[in-house]
């Protein structure tokens, strides 16, 4: 969701009885979390490397990292709005470690580039949210069809991508919209994708990215936050429609306890548990799609 409400019940949960204890301090050490995460069994050696990738629109800033040795199915990342930062770098470390070549991006490439955060900083405070608005604005529908195929352009080119395997592309929060618009416009290259804590996956508009779903090939994963669907409770239920019509395979799911953007190590709501389960259904969905 991403706005003003979705921050007014992450601060009610912090604030609440609900939130115990234990929990309160895995949450208030997130940051840290992010140098923490398991490692995956039989991990691989990965190295990691900032790169600039053009773009229609200029220069984009991002983060490339792939095991050492061989060639292996791409990944694409968009993240949270809160960009590319170190929990970011964390997460693609990790995923490369199971055998993946990771690009996250910094979609705000367009205003600034990353980080933008400066520590203690978070999208739940107003004026980070009157900051960061202006550059959100500027990621429309087709810009950001444009950054996903060039985005996808890079990963082929790059030597650690076996081009003969599909793409994966993940997103977060308003990264989800983005994986969607990216696997229906580059069809011939996606056949994975992931959306954690996704926003305005159904809306209204005419270009709303569930009606892209005809176009998709593939496999696709949804984890969805508690507190969005019970703010948008027929969303789940488009999604499947759409998914099902389209005899495209989803997996969709609400996340019990987890509050929007509970996945990032580094969230004020981050929910270990679940979080592990979505990383794990989405390693799961790409052994089988990739």
């Amino acid at each position: 969701m991403c706005d003003e409400l979705t921050a007014d019940d992450n601060s009610r949960l912090l604030a609440s009885d609900v939130l115990t204890r234990r929990r309160f301090g895995v949450m208030t050490g997130a940051a840290g979390l992010s140098l923490l995460l398991p490692l995956p069994a039989n991990a691989k050696e990965v190295a990691g490397r900032d790169v600039t990738v053009d773009t229609p629109d200029g220069k984009a800033d991002a983060y490339f990292v792939a095991p050492t040795g061989g060639k292996h199915p791409g990944v694409l990342i968009w993240p949270d709005i809160m960009g590319l930062r170190p929990a970011f770098r964390q997460m693609a470390d990790r995923l490369a470690q199971s055998g993946y070549a990771v690009l996250t991006v910094n979609q705000f490439y367009r205003s600034t580039k990353a980080p933008f955060l400066a520590p203690g900083e978070s999208f739940d405070q107003p004026a980070v949210r009157e900051r960061i608005g202006p550059w959100r604005a500027k990621l429309t529908s087709d810009a950001v069809v444009g950054d996903g195929k060039a985005f996808i352009a890079f990963l082929d080119a790059q030597p650690e991508v076996d081009a003969r395997r599909g793409l994966a592309s993940t997103g977060y929060c308003m990264g989800g919209p983005m994986v969607l618009r990216t696997a229906a416009a580059v069809s011939d290259r996606v056949r994975a994708g992931a959306s954690f804590h996704g926003a305005a996956l159904v809306t209204d508009a005419s270009d709303s990215p569930h009606l892209l779903v005809p176009r998709l090939k593939g496999s696709y994963l949804f984890a969805i936050a508690e507190n969005d669907d019970q703010r948008s409770p027929t969303d789940k239920d488009k999604l499947r429609e759409a998914f099902t019509a389209a005899k495209v395979p989803a997996e969709i799911e609400v996340y019990a306890g987890a509050m929007h953007g509970w996945c990032p190590p580094d969230s004020r709501v981050y929910n270990q548990a679940q979080a592990e389960k979505a990383w794990a259904r989405m390693l799961a969905l790409f052994g089988t799609a990739l």
